[in-house]
Formats: structure tokens, sequence, C-alpha cells
């Protein structure tokens, strides 16, 4: 088995009543691709991405993550890993069996600490995507998912104990201590981060874009189009990678960025940054202030579907 069972972030699915502003918004402002419809669930893609699809969109009563996808190297260490979590106890959606989603593939699936199904497969087929041209605005891979959790040092520990991930930096603020954590699963310096929360939520999604001039310009067009800001342009300290939050029609908070940091991994220690030191916020000193209203913002709405597999 590799050393490493998660080897990368492959989509996040969501479900909500307003699909139809979703699907506007994701396909035709923020640059996406749609590359599946099936039975009304819309399968979106990045132009530069050799995933399938990094996003895909359900109507449903209720609004929820459906799904948290993850890649593995083989069949094989996705069997492993299975027989590694029902050892521990973790409970299963399904076992191991061939994906009927865009690529196919093998995949398992089962609910994290906090009820999240999570979905980790090998074998999904590499879609044929492109190259990002200059001042091109559009994102060209998904970059990492970020969590609210009202147990956020228990849900950091069950995915370093079982999916393998490792601790980057965390960062803390006077009173309150740690309050969020950043998971690596590869060389990027997060795939996925914690962060403390009053409840089970998606706190944001991000997406890569090729350059800072193109995260200008995406920035610039949610600015243009009215889409609310809620935090940036800036950059941060921890991952050094550059920030622009906006809300979606039913506010989950996504944010474009760029130049994520690589980690070495024989050489990379964590530190603790404090959150009220203003460089670690914002190195440029360009955002907006972070404040109560802007954390409230990404606190978002409690998931519905905690506990609870999606129909597909």
């Amino acid at each position: 088995m590799t050393e490493h069972l998660i080897t990368h972030l492959r989509h996040v699915d969501f479900a909500m009543p307003d699909l139809d502003r979703q699907l506007t918004f994701y396909r035709d402002l923020w640059g996406l691709t749609e590359v599946a419809n099936d039975a009304g669930v819309h399968f979106l893609a990045a132009e530069g991405s050799p995933e399938q699809y990094i996003v895909r969109l359900r109507r449903d009563d209720l609004k929820r993550l459906d799904l948290l996808a993850f890649g593995a190297a083989s069949a094989a260490d996705v069997d492993e890993l299975t027989e590694r979590l029902v050892r521990a106890g973790v409970r299963l959606v399904h076992e191991p069996r061939a994906l009927d989603t865009p690529g196919a593939g093998y995949g398992v699936r089962f609910f994290d600490g906090d009820g999240r199904v999570v979905e980790v497969s090998a074998d999904v087929a590499v879609r044929v995507h492109r190259r990002i041209e200059e001042r091109e605005s559009i994102p060209v891979r998904l970059s990492h998912f970020v969590v609210n959790s009202p147990n956020p040092e228990a849900t950091v520990a069950w995915y370093e104990r079982h999916l393998g991930f490792r601790l980057s930096d965390a960062m803390r603020l006077p009173g309150l201590g740690e309050f969020m954590w950043f998971l690596r699963c590869n060389r990027w310096h997060h795939s996925f981060a914690v962060s403390r929360g009053p409840h089970v939520a998606m706190h944001h999604l991000s997406f890569e874009m090729r350059g800072l001039d193109e995260y200008m310009r995406g920035t610039g067009r949610m600015l243009r189009a009215g889409v609310e800001k809620v935090w940036g342009p800036g950059r941060h300290k921890a991952g050094d990678n550059t920030f622009s939050y906006f809300l979606d029609p039913v506010g989950n908070t996504v944010e474009y960025t760029t130049e994520l940091e690589l980690v070495d991994e024989d050489t990379w220690h964590p530190t603790v940054f404090d959150a009220q030191d203003p460089d670690v916020a914002d190195q440029w000193g360009t955002a907006n202030p972070m404040s109560e209203i802007v954390a409230a913002k990404q606190f978002n709405d409690p998931d519905k579907g905690v506990f609870v597999a999606p129909p597909m």
C-alpha cells in the first residue's frame, strides 16, 4: 500500500432547493464547465483540471453537503483503507464498488466524525483538459475545502488518524485558542481545513486560478456582477495564498485563490499563527478587516445532511 492513502481532493457535491440559481452562478459566472447532467444532477468541471468534475449540484428540499470526495492511488488502497475504517468502527455508507458517476472508477463511502459523507476513489478516468491561457479568469482546479465543526480538535484528529492527513499550520486567538487547522494530503499546504464553528457546515470552497492577473480579473468580474464579497482581495500568511471570498446564491462562501504554498515533507514543521497579527490575515493589507460579520457569513447555515447519505 502507498505511504499516504489520500492523494488529492477530487470534488465537492452540494444540494439545495434553488438549483437553477446555483447552476447559473457556477457555470455562467464563476467559470466552471457543465460536463454532464443526470436526471437533473449537474456535474461541473474546471477547464484546467484532469478531474471529471470538481463540483456536483443537486436539487433537494434541504441545503446540505452531499459528498466530499478524495482520490487514492489504487483500488488496492481503497480496499485497505476500507478494512482500516471497519476495524476502527467507522460507519460505512457503502462498501468499495464500481462508481456510476462520470469517469466511473472504484470507491468507498463513509461518514466522518461530524457526519459528513466522504468518498475515496481510484481508477477514475482522466478528463481531457486544457491549458488555461493568460488573462483567462476561470478556475484551473479545485484548491481546498474548509469545514466548520463545533468539535474541531476531534475532527482534525479523525482525519489524521483515519485518512492520514498531516497538519501544516494552525491559527489561534487569545481567549479562543486554536480555531483553524490546515491539513494536507500531498505537497500542497492544505487540501482540507477545519475551523471552529457553532455547527457542522461548509466554511468555504476554494478554486485555484492561473496566476495573479487571472485571480484579480476573476475577482473584478465578481465585483462588477454584484456578487457579495465576504473578504479580500488579500494574501494569507498560512499557505501564502491569495484570497477573494464571495457568497454564492444560497449563502456558501467560495474563494478565488492562487499560489498556494508547496510543502517539503522532510523539513516542514507546523506553525501556530496569531490571527491578531495583521500580516497573518492579510500580508498585503488590501483586504477588508476580518470581523465578526465576516466570520458569521463563513459559519454558514447548519448542514441538514449530517449522518444522512445522499440519494446518489
